[in-house]
């Protein structure tokens, strides 16, 4: 994919006023960040732009303010955080969006190699309305724009898309390795490629297991959303979480899958408890014989051994979504088993991973395998809608 989107050794940096569009929408307790994971992804690309002698002006949103400003989401708590990543002394730029003059005279007047860190961007409603009028005062504080916010990219606002056309643009580093990572999963993969997707909800993942049949050569559906499958094929759920009005919609999407020549991977035995609470007694049943009191927590370990096959014969995992309710023991164990051999396989060399999402995200973690995927992307819904095969605005406006 390098060749599509423009990179940051493409643009001219030295001396430069950058604008970096990051994504600064971290959480906050009591005014301290709480996971500094977005702001450490940032940190290549401003030492490149500091490296040249450039300033690097970074623009974010932050939380939902309205389109006013509201100093509970002002980016000023999120600056000692930036500090603490680059090692870097930083500047922030007080704005209200209306009047840049100040911002640009703090700007200009500053040091080469400068970092700043400016208000939120959801200061002002021409941010979510991606004002052309609104992009103009922004790109007036630079001279080169980088976007570094993937994260981000699935919204076509002012920071993110106007203004990447009014500016020498490029991929920042993070956002340059996010969509190297993304292509070797579901753009130019190698092939068998294997799908998991899992979650609670098939009404939240229609459109991505719809893109999905058409790009893998087999598709794994776990958690809540299996249930739905299962009930749709006339199997007895018991007192599962199933959408038992989507049942048509799983038909429609197995039928797809089998006219596209991709395999359905769903679950052949499950773990089975009578109470949602964690450690609480549990029994193995055969799909076909779950107990009608019962809840489907988990997969069991048939169901592990047939998609750890699978992946055996892959050389690409995509992943959006655990496969049973991981949050809580022993409900994990077929998501952590799945995660530790993709790790595996992975470590080895035989398999490309590509994983995300928040649940996934955190599954991951308790796996103790985030580090060991190819690739982990933190970006949310971003990274839902690159799956669903849905044009990313953010993307666009830096392709050559």
């Amino acid at each position: 994919m390098g060749a599509t989107f423009k990179t940051l050794d493409e643009l001219d940096l030295t001396g430069k006023r950058v604008l970096l569009r990051a994504d600064l929408n971290v959480p906050v307790a009591d005014g301290k960040v709480t996971d500094a994971t977005r702001i450490e992804r940032l940190v290549p690309t401003i030492r490149e732009i500091v490296k040249r002698d450039g300033k690097a002006i970074l623009l974010s949103h932050f939380g939902r303010p309205k389109g006013k400003v509201d100093p509970e989401f002002s980016l000023e708590q999120v600056v000692p955080a930036i500090v603490e990543a680059t090692g870097h002394p930083v500047g922030f730029i007080k704005t209200d969006w209306n009047d840049v003059s100040k911002a640009k005279e703090g700007i200009d007047t500053g040091p080469a190699g400068a970092v700043y860190v400016i208000e939120n961007t959801r200061f002002h409603p021409g941010e979510e309305a991606n004002d052309p009028e609104f992009a103009q005062r922004m790109a007036s504080l630079g001279d080169v724009y980088v976007n570094d916010a993937f994260s981000a990219a699935h919204r076509a606002h002012a920071s993110t898309e106007a203004l990447a056309r009014l500016l020498p643009a490029a991929a920042g580093l993070a956002m340059q390795a996010e969509l190297e990572a993304l292509e070797a999963g579901l753009g130019k993969p190698k092939k068998p490629v294997v799908a998991i997707v899992g979650g609670a909800k098939v009404s939240s993942k229609i459109d991505l297991l719809e893109n999905l049949v058409n790009k893998v050569d087999a598709l794994v559906i776990g958690g809540g959303m299996a249930n739905t499958f299962l009930h749709a094929q006339g199997y007895g759920v018991g007192k599962s979480l199933c959408e038992k009005d989507l049942a048509e919609t799983a038909i429609r999407i197995l039928e797809k899958a089998d006219k596209a020549g991709c395999a359905i991977i769903l679950p052949i035995d499950a773990v089975v408890a009578w109470h949602f609470k964690a450690d609480t007694p549990t029994r193995l049943y055969g799909v076909d014989a779950i107990d009608k009191d019962g809840m489907i927590l988990d997969i069991g370990p048939s169901s592990v051994e047939r998609i750890q096959a699978a992946i055996d014969d892959a050389h690409t995992v995509v992943w959006n979504g655990p496969v049973g309710a991981f949050e809580m023991r022993p409900f994990d164990a077929g998501t952590v088993a799945i995660a530790k051999h993709v790790a595996k396989r992975t470590h080895d060399g035989k398999l490309v991973s590509v994983a995300g999402g928040g649940d996934t995200v955190a599954a991951l973690a308790h796996a103790g395998v985030k580090d060991e995927m190819t690739y982990v992307s933190t970006a949310g819904g971003a990274f839902l809608e690159w799956m669903e095969g849905k044009p990313l605005p953010g993307v666009d406006a830096l392709r050559k």
